[in-house]
């Protein structure tokens, strides 16, 4: 078996809507594709030897066993790839169950979906779901859990920590959608200007001042001792006089700990002489210039959750410990310990692994204990000095059993520091008695306090305090997201976003838009190229400038990894036509459709889909909605337009030379087609349908019709406004057309448009696309030689796997199939093509150049036009 390609899809796609996080495997059966499992000797056997869990998956059979009743009765290799590779994810503490393998339209390929919940891990599952399959047909030994281990620290390598993970999963579960920035824990909640930012447990909202404050632990304390806030006693220490100097004060026993450290790393408490006071200094030292020296306080170490200045949780911290029963040594205790399924590497559990460090060591020797000693019975040894979950520590809320005393006491530090989000670190024998009672302290104030502890205590009641986070940066009445219209189709696409575009910010709004051009902030360009797939998508709702998004959407992006984008308010399809087929399995129009559709299928149940009436496939897709669907049409006696407007529904027609928007049998007279410059007079017909679904969805989104009524007269289609699409330019004795029309559809709506052009002489500029199929660009050449009079064929680039010459081959052929006897001539350069047909224009000449790259071609027919108007003036 061989892999041919591995994506991954991360958000709504092709194979589902609502299951985002896809892994897309193109994978090659090879000679197993004549070997279904039921032909295999002792595969099935072996399969459920290495996974006996695979009992729980019920497969198509829709039973406990299902999976294993198919592999009987026989699957092929590629169905079981996907059961291994979602297996083996929940084997390693991620678990997922989405999968869905189909054949392709090439034998024995096929297209292995499954679900993931860390990008990188499901990349490696996918391999190494292969190699299993492959060791268990051949019936070799294969080392399981390596492989289950490799996953476990890929996901601890970039996974969200659990603080982040819950906020993202509150967010998640109240439908506000979230963006990773970068690598590590910082998360864009909500889109554009609506959008919160917070890294780990510190928010857009957190005083950076608070911040420093907390990090200081010197000046935290003095804040906190200004405020009669109860505070161990203690100095800062930098040398071995100093400590002397402190311990003469505050007397023994003593804590001594970094000043900036953190997770206990280089504590050492409970210090009762001056030999263990200097070991101790040096350790501290490792972590810290500054260390802080303090009267060790015996009780429980607490710690107490207050966020946006209200309590929510608090919890007893317990440092990693064994019991002792006479029989077994302190080593054996903690792998016993580690055996708890609530133990796990890292994060992936509630609680986590004990390992044996120097702090451990220590601990020991105190006790003049090894990891050999055998400890009493009931005999509880500490292992760490601190707390901490990182470390093996546990926890157990004692939330409903804090003193309203202390709860006062702890949402007063919040505001005496001035943190959003605030843990504070309680020693005292207990928190159901005030501090001021039972001679409790505050040790520390912390900025970004982890929520493992509350969220999964070892004991107690669980707390979800990622709530009160979201509740805080997302108050109510406060929107999380920005209004999206997402536009797709085969043709107008680019021209619909721009206009679209266009119309939003001429009603007050800061747009960001997407085209196959370029991403665009109120018609700033800030990238330049083909940016209509998802990462662009991003870009717009990443930025925290933009109020409403306007995004071309191609195919091309929906098939590589998905949109870029959870929902949208309105969903555009200008038409489907025949494009792009023949590639990444799409093979015909209905696959092309299914690609489209996955735009409007991700509306808001209350959104709007805004459709081509005289499009086949988008009627199909329209029958097929959850959301509202409204339709455009270029005739009002359409029988779909007929039937929805006898029923009292929404459309948008070209009637009478008006883009009219019909409800029923009232009319609204948007604009007459010859006032909207986009038009080009009215002759541009397929603008003229661009122009409808732009209006329709403007109407809809609420925009008054005279406002859409004066961004239509303003917008002016243009070299600069709408590059290559039908851009011309006007020389003294001739014009030159440039329009990006690269497919049959299109070369049939400029051929409509130069039908109502007069001209001494048509000259086209025409090229292929190597990775189109053989009948498109013999058609394609077919269409221009019907249109022009004299064809200039040039082929430099786009080959794509082919040979210039091909191409070339194919376009002289579809000339000749045309049965229109025309001349013809072949310049591979485009520059030089173009060039030549200017230099040797006839009076009265119109040319259009049919450019795969309008940026190269404006430039050069903007160059002559510039020398050509130099000239006059001079």
């Amino acid at each position: 078996m061989k892999i041919l390609k591995i994506q991954a899809l991360r958000g709504p796609n092709i194979w589902s809507i609502k299951r985002k996080k896809l892994i897309q495997m193109r994978l090659d059966l090879e000679e197993m594709e004549q070997s279904p499992t039921n032909k295999i000797d002792g595969f099935k056997e072996r399969l459920e030897a290495m996974f006996p869990t695979m009992i729980e998956h019920r497969c198509s059979e829709g039973c406990r066993g299902g999976f294993f009743m198919r592999l009987e009765k026989g699957t092929w290799m590629g169905h079981v790839i996907e059961h291994i590779a979602l297996e083996i994810q929940t084997l390693a503490g991620m678990d997922t169950g989405f999968g869905r393998t189909r054949e392709t339209k090439t034998p024995g390929i096929y297209n292995v979906v499954f679900s993931y919940t860390e990008e990188n891990v499901g990349l490696f599952a996918a391999e190494s779901a292969v190699a299993i399959a492959e060791a268990l047909i051949k019936g070799v030994p294969y080392d399981l859990d390596t492989d289950l281990q490799k996953m476990r620290e890929i996901r601890e390598r970039v996974r969200l920590g659990p603080s982040t993970g819950s906020i993202v999963e509150e967010a998640v579960n109240r439908d506000i959608p979230w963006i990773r920035l970068g690598t590590n824990s910082l998360v864009q909640l909500g889109y554009g200007v609506n959008q919160m930012r917070f890294q780990a447990t510190i928010t857009c909202k957190t005083s950076s001042i608070a911040v420093d404050m907390a990090c200081n632990k010197e000046l935290t304390k003095k804040m906190l001792d200004m405020a009669s806030i109860p505070v161990a006693s203690g100095d800062i220490c930098v040398d071995e006089e100093d400590l002397e100097a402190t311990i003469k004060k505050i007397g023994y026993p003593i804590v001594l700990k970094p000043l900036d450290g953190n997770h206990g790393k280089g504590a050492s408490i409970n210090v009762t002489n001056w030999e263990d006071a200097v070991s101790g200094l040096a350790f501290a030292k490792k972590y810290s210039h500054r260390i802080i020296v303090e009267k060790f306080i015996t009780g429980f170490d607490f710690r107490v959750l207050v966020i946006d200045n209200k309590l929510v949780a608090a919890a007893k911290r317990v440092p990693a410990h064994v019991i002792g029963n006479n029989e077994n040594t302190i080593q054996e205790l903690i792998d016993q310990t580690n055996l708890d399924p609530r133990r796990g590497y890292g994060h992936e559990n509630v609680l986590t692994q004990i390992d044996v460090d120097r702090d451990t060591e220590d601990l020991l020797e105190k006790l003049n204990y090894t990891l050999e000693t055998i400890p009493k019975n009931d005999e509880i040894v500490y292992l760490k000095s601190t707390a901490n979950l990182s470390t093996g520590g546990t926890s157990v809320d004692i939330t409903d059993m804090m003193h309203p005393e202390n709860i006062f006491l702890a949402e007063r530090i919040s505001r005496v520091i001035g943190l959003d989000i605030c843990g504070v670190d309680i020693m005292a024998e207990n928190l159901t008695q005030p501090l001021k009672e039972n001679g409790g302290v505050i040790l520390e104030v912390n900025a970004a306090p982890g929520f493992r502890m509350h969220l999964a205590p070892s004991e107690g009641l669980p707390r979800n305090v990622a709530a009160p986070v979201i509740d805080m940066l997302y108050p109510p009445g406060k929107t999380c997201r920005i209004p999206i219209i997402a536009v797709t189709g085969t043709n107008g696409k680019t021209t619909t976003t721009r206009l679209l575009a266009h119309i939003v910010k001429n009603n007050g709004y800061k747009v960001g838009f997407t085209t196959s051009d370029g991403i665009y902030i109120q018609n700033h360009m800030m990238e330049k190229g083909d940016t209509t797939g998802p990462l662009s998508a991003e870009y717009i709702l990443r930025d925290p400038t933009v109020e409403f998004a306007v995004l071309e959407t191609a195919r091309g992006g929906i098939l590589r990894s998905g949109l870029g984008f959870s929902r949208c308010d309105i969903g555009i399809i200008t038409n489907i036509q025949e494009d792009h087929l023949g590639i990444s399995d799409i093979h015909t129009l209905d696959d092309l459709a299914r690609v489209k559709s996955t735009v409007v299928k991700s509306i808001k149940k209350d959104g709007w889909a805004i459709l081509n009436a005289e499009d086949e496939q988008c009627v199909k897709i329209g029958a097929e909605l959850d959301c509202k669907v409204a339709y455009f049409s270029m005739t009002e006696e359409n029988p779909l337009i007929k039937k929805l407007c006898a029923e009292g529904k929404i459309v948008a027609v070209y009637e009478n030379g008006f883009i009219t928007i019909k409800k029923g049998e009232w009319k609204i007279r948007i604009e007459r087609a010859t006032h909207v410059p986009l038009t080009l007079g009215g002759k541009a017909k397929f603008m003229i349908a661009n122009v409808l679904a732009a209006t329709l969805a403007s109407y809809l989104w609420g925009f008054k019709t005279e406002d859409i009524s004066l961004s239509l007269q303003t917008f002016i289609p243009s070299a600069a406004q709408t590059p290559g699409r039908m851009n011309i330019f006007e020389f003294k004795k001739f014009k030159v057309l440039i329009d990006f029309a690269h497919n049959a559809s299109g070369y049939r709506g400029v051929e409509e448009f130069l039908n109502s052009v007069e001209a001494a002489k048509k000259i086209g500029i025409i090229a292929g696309v190597g990775d189109r199929r053989d009948e498109d660009i013999k058609e394609c050449a077919s269409i221009a030689a019907r249109m022009f009079d004299h064809i200039i064929i040039r082929q430099e680039k786009y080959l794509r796997g082919r040979t210039e010459e091909e191409i070339i081959a194919l376009i002289m052929e579809g000339i000749k199939n045309s049965g229109k006897s025309i001349t013809y001539e072949i310049i591979p350069k485009e520059t030089e093509a173009i060039r030549h047909a200017i230099a040797s224009a006839e009076d009265g000449s119109f040319i259009t150049a049919l450019s795969d790259v309008v940026t190269n071609a404006i430039e050069i027919v903007q160059e002559y036009l510039d020398k050509e108007n130099e000239s006059e003036i001079n």
